[in-house]
């Protein structure tokens, strides 16, 4: 492919960069460093990510998708093991049970990304740049889990190693050991670490078709109506 086709190709592209950072902050995690310490790296992960777009658009890219970090104080792998410096006793959010510092520490490197993004369509403004807000479209599920139908325990995973959590780092999920929930579509945790088929479906729903992206798909790629004025579902095209 020449230069120009790749250049081309990229440019018609719709291209997510990430979600970035994750692994990065969970090994720290945990290994037992304090939260405080592990957000000394946000910078540095926000600085690669930009330099990654700014990369992207020197090869011509025009549209990009970058992912925010997801609530992780809610998945079962940090509630069982738990976090350096936050007491079983505390910490934890009254309504949806998850481990408050760790969801706050997730809203800082995504404050911190969005005004990196914000700073790089001021220097682009003919580049497309969408923050997809991957914690607040799966929040609305650990707010309320029954009303999108996940009844079989938002914080407890579908695949592991038993305990309150069914979360055990010494039993990976399809272990001959491993406890498997019999309706994984109830469920929003698949093994601890990664959400079910589910409930990323939920979240790509309310991203591509919902308010949980800045700017909004809908504003960049409205619906085509017919000669009628209604519009045309993405079921009959």
């Amino acid at each position: 492919m020449s230069l120009y086709a790749c250049r081309n190709f990229i440019g018609r592209s719709l291209i997510l960069v990430g979600e970035i950072g994750g692994n990065d902050y969970n090994l720290p995690l945990i290994r037992g460093r304090s939260i405080d310490y592990v957000q000394s790296y946000v910078p540095l992960v926000i600085d690669s990510i930009v330099s990654t777009i700014n990369e992207l658009i020197k090869m011509g890219a025009q549209t990009l998708v970058v992912p925010g970090n997801f609530p992780i104080g809610c998945f079962p792998s940090y509630l069982t093991t738990g976090v350096s410096g936050v007491s079983n006793n505390e910490g934890y959010d009254p309504i949806t049970g998850c481990l408050t510092k760790l969801n706050e520490f997730s809203e800082y490197h995504n404050k911190m990304l969005q005004t990196k993004l914000n700073q790089i369509r001021e220097l682009n403004p003919n580049i497309v740049v969408i923050y997809a807000d991957y914690y607040n479209a799966a929040m609305q599920i650990y707010n309320s889990p029954d009303e999108y139908g996940f009844t079989n325990g938002v914080l407890k995973a579908c695949c592991g190693g038993g305990g309150p959590y069914n979360y055990n780092a010494s039993i990976r999920c399809g272990d001959a050991s491993t406890i498997l929930c019999d309706e994984p579509d109830k469920s929003v945790s698949w093994d601890g670490v990664h959400l079910t088929e589910a409930a990323y479906k939920l979240i790509f729903k309310s991203l591509f078709q919902g308010q949980y992206t800045t700017p909004e798909f809908y504003s960049l790629c409205p619906r085509p109506s017919t000669s009628k004025g209604t519009v045309i579902s993405s079921s009959s095209i």
